[in-house]
């Protein structure tokens, strides 16, 4: 039987696992700005990936919709918008959707599930998370630019839905607890706002080490209030994070030749947060170092690296742009460090 999947937040991580849904045959509505779904309904979409993939998907073999009024006939429910507008977004689902219906977020941060939970206590409400980049191309391309899986809680409710996933290409990484894995992607997505100040690509940002000493900065920190709060991050490089977080300091060639996976990433992507930024849009900064300074100040330590980047972002986003070389970024990082503010 097709599985009616409905994706709330037609951005570019939702219409790209959207799509890939629906090329493998699932019956897809698309719910977001009316600005993105003109583009899509006009050329259809294509997906493509930094492995040579490349699907067409025309504009008669999904849907569209700016509300949520046809929810409940869904099966399947993908929340792929940004976390500030989570709450928002599912209340308008209330009333419309199926008990029982699953409910898959798909964010980064910590706690969406929960805020879902809250909301749609009568779902079955699950965590998951998206582990690789997409960039929006115009004309309804969406294009995977590093590598990843898509990783969830597992739960018997999405039992009907595993053979859509893979045959998408999307294979559920199924976890019987989630968290783990949600604070370990939180540490990787502290590079989101270094790239999206640097104004460079993920691959040429990561290859100079003044913008990786930035992140080792950030990620030491994360690291330190999460030992005090007894949170373990799960495992999702070569080595575990904290040693990670140390040998992103190494000189460029080193780094090249012992963790070149990492740079395995296509040459013009760049994080969500840069995308944020270039079109003016609040960005999920909150979600993402707010959240090692909101636990920092739970356990009693300061967090001034995490902060000062808060601070940079904010000001962006208000009109402040400018693009911070690695030497630069450093400094300001490395003083908010060393006054321990």
């Amino acid at each position: 039987m097709t599985s009616r999947v409905m994706v709330v937040g037609a951005g570019s991580i939702g219409l790209f696992v959207g799509g890939k849904l629906a090329v493998a045959g699932a019956d897809v509505t698309f719910v977001g700005r009316r600005r993105m779904l003109d583009e899509i309904t006009a050329s259809g979409i294509r997906l493509t990936d930094l492995d040579g993939g490349d699907d067409s998907l025309p504009a008669d073999r999904f849907h569209v919709a700016t509300e949520p009024d046809d929810v409940g006939s869904a099966d399947l429910v993908l929340i792929a918008m940004k976390s500030a507008a989570t709450a928002e977004a599912v209340r308008d689902l209330t009333g419309k959707i199926r008990p029982g219906t699953v409910v898959l977020s798909l964010q980064n941060g910590i706690g969406n599930d929960t805020v879902i939970r809250e909301i749609l206590p009568n779902c079955v409400v699950l965590a998951g998370m998206v582990m690789f980049n997409v960039v929006h191309h115009e004309g309804g391309r969406f294009h995977r630019g590093t590598q990843g899986v898509v990783a969830v809680q597992d739960d018997p409710g999405l039992a009907p839905f595993l053979g859509v996933f893979e045959q998408a290409g999307l294979a559920l990484r199924r976890y019987p607890d989630l968290r783990p894995v949600q604070w370990a992607k939180l540490l990787l997505n502290l590079n989101n706002p270094i790239n999206a100040l640097s104004g460079r690509p993920l691959r040429e940002q990561l290859a100079d080490r003044n913008y990786r000493r930035c992140l080792s900065l950030a990620q030491r920190e994360a690291l330190t209030v999460m030992n005090r709060a007894r949170i373990a991050p799960a495992r999702l490089t070569p080595l575990p994070p904290a040693v990670m977080a140390t040998l992103l300091t190494v000189p460029d060639g080193v780094f090249r030749r012992v963790f070149g996976r990492v740079l395995a990433v296509d040459p013009m992507a760049r994080s969500s947060m840069a995308d944020d930024l270039e079109l003016g849009r609040k960005t999920e900064i909150s979600w993402l170092c707010g959240e090692i300074v909101g636990l920092g100040a739970m356990v009693g330590l300061p967090t001034p690296v995490n902060q000062r980047l808060i601070e940079l972002i904010v000001a962006a986003e208000q009109g402040d742009r400018r693009t911070w070389t690695g030497a630069e970024l450093l400094e300001q990082l490395r003083a908010a460090h060393a006054s321990g503010r």
